[in-house]
């Protein structure tokens, strides 16, 4: 708290003592009422500046009472993901209340005000229409943050690409890629497009290995081979482990082998040491098994 509020706090402190320091020495030269004009602005900023900050540490504060790196964290995520906009929803307010009463401060503004007010309905009209994208944007972002339709480190797949939510604010959305590309998206998105969240209620998940063989592969041998594989697999939670014909062709049979994890980045690796290893054991084991296309030599005799 001390490292987070001593900078404002030294700087409100130094504009105090200098009105004090104006009013008892210098209020009789010409420069005084324009110094104190610059002290109640730079006052007021300064003042803003620390409720900022000690908007920012009540968060900080709850923020580290959430632990989001535990398999469980749903609720964790939730909170988070609340708590992040709300901070910046309250934060953009408190600095256009501070503009405002800073503003407020010059006497032909004060003047401008009262003449406007008769004309406020007119300039709100023309603000809306002017506004209404950003406002809609605004929106979206607190419409995010009660619904939660994403929260953050959400795994998700937008536009064809895999990532996590790295960082939501009230106007944007980061997804870090999985290949460390960061996917800048409107919050707008998430409201208006279809998109999908695989850790939506849960992070467990399913994942698919498709393999393509031929008729003469024994599928039992294959199954017991699959729980070999995955009895002792640190990144498997013991759920679904099994193998299905899903299709037939001409020339091959499709298998589709579904495992289970507790979250994708395990899943990913667990497919592919399932793959790999599947195939090693057909390789070893029965060779002439993989998708093939069969030529036969017809013998003729001659009469």
């Amino acid at each position: 708290m001390i490292d987070i509020l001593k900078i404002p706090v030294l700087w409100l402190l130094l504009w105090i003592l200098f009105k004090i320091f104006s009013h008892s020495f210098i209020s009789e030269t010409p420069i005084f009422s324009t110094l104190m004009s610059i002290n109640n602005i730079l006052l007021i900023l300064t003042v803003g500046w620390l409720v900022i900050k000690i908007v920012k540490a009540f968060f900080y504060y709850w923020l580290n009472k959430l632990d989001i790196h535990t398999a469980d964290n749903l609720n964790a995520r939730r909170n988070l993901t609340r708590m992040k906009i709300f901070e910046n929803i309250i934060v953009a307010t408190i600095v256009v209340v501070v503009l405002g009463i800073c503003l407020m401060t010059f006497e032909q503004v004060r003047s401008i005000g009262v003449s406007l007010l008769t004309s406020a309905g007119i300039a709100g009209i023309i603000v809306g229409f002017a506004a209404q994208k950003s406002i809609a944007t605004v929106l979206a972002g607190v419409q995010i943050a009660i619904t939660q339709p994403i929260r953050l480190d959400d795994v998700v797949i937008v536009e064809g690409e895999w990532g996590r939510i790295e960082e939501i604010t009230l106007t944007y959305v980061v997804v870090k890629i999985w290949d460390e590309r960061r996917l800048i998206l409107p919050v707008t998105y998430f409201i208006e497009k279809p998109f999908q969240n695989w850790t939506r209620s849960t992070a467990e998940i399913l994942g698919t290995v498709f393999l393509y063989v031929d008729y003469a592969l024994p599928l039992d041998a294959l199954r017991s081979r699959l729980t070999e594989i995955v009895q002792h697999h640190p990144k498997w939670d013991g759920r679904v482990a099994n193998i299905q014909v899903t299709d037939t062709k001409e020339r091959y049979k499709e298998l589709r082998v579904l495992v289970s994890s507790k979250d994708a980045s395990l899943n990913w690796d667990l497919r592919v040491d399932v793959r790999e290893q599947l195939l090693d054991f057909i390789q070893q084991n029965y060779p002439g098994c993989f998708a093939q296309m069969r030529v036969q030599k017809l013998h003729t005799e001659s009469l």
